[in-house]
């Protein structure tokens, strides 16, 4: 089975980050997430796309 959403905290042990960092992430937009009735779920492949972000970012700094 291939999960389509994550939990936060599932999200967050993807990226190696806590779950506090995570919301924060969520709460900035920076992470991509979206509400199911009142749950946070975060794309599967959100993570992947959040780290490719920053590795372009942090190159062209």
């Amino acid at each position: 089975m291939t999960l389509v959403l994550l939990k936060v905290e599932e999200a967050a042990r993807r990226l190696r980050i806590g779950r506090t960092t995570c919301f924060a992430l969520i709460r900035t937009g920076e992470l991509e997430s979206v509400m199911i009735g009142g749950l946070r779920r975060v794309p599967a492949d959100a993570p992947a796309a959040y780290v490719t972000r920053l590795r372009t970012t942090q190159r062209a700094a």
